[in-house]
């Protein structure tokens, strides 16, 4: 066998791998990965969302085309109704646990162990009372305007049909 050169092996002897050196070194690599991890997951989300935003437009675009014929899908009266109750359900349960909170910590017994709420507290507070008030309104709206927008009978007595220029 040949032999190593004694300089090499004294230099390789004399070299050691210090713990904190390879710490920090496998620290470094690990944050490129998860780098290079976020990135392709930010690509795969763009691209993703690209696709909805196209299925969007053409079911809009769909939509918008065939506004006077029956409703299918998603806004049958089947699925349309009990999503209408269960927001409006949602949205009062909301308000009335938010107002008995507010009821419960206004009580004088809760005085002593009361604590003032962070401004965070109040953001979440008000932003979950106007999202339920605003959830109501779109359930209201919709209600109203479904049997006018997806009519499918004659129009309602005092609107008539005439074609532009045309005498009575």
């Amino acid at each position: 066998m040949a032999e190593l050169n004694p300089v090499a092996t004294k230099t390789l002897a004399n070299m050691k791998v210090e713990p904190e050196t390879d710490w920090k070194a496998a620290r470094a690599i690990g944050g490129a990965s998860l780098l290079l991890a976020v990135l392709q997951s930010l690509c795969t989300a763009v691209l993703t969302v690209s696709g909805i935003r196209v299925v969007i437009g053409l079911t809009a675009l769909a939509a918008a085309g065939g506004i006077y014929a029956p409703a299918r899908g998603f806004h049958q009266d089947a699925i349309r109704i009990p999503m209408l109750i269960l927001a409006s359900a949602g949205a009062i349960i909301n308000i009335a646990v938010l107002a008995w909170i507010r009821h419960l910590r206004s009580r004088p017994a809760a005085q002593w162990r009361r604590r003032p709420l962070t401004p965070r507290q109040k953001r979440s507070e008000l932003l979950q009372i106007v999202l339920a008030i605003v959830t109501l309104v779109l359930v209201a709206l919709e209600t109203w305007t479904h049997s006018i927008v997806h009519r499918t009978g004659p129009p309602p007595a005092g609107i008539h049909s005439r074609a532009p220029g045309s005498q009575r």
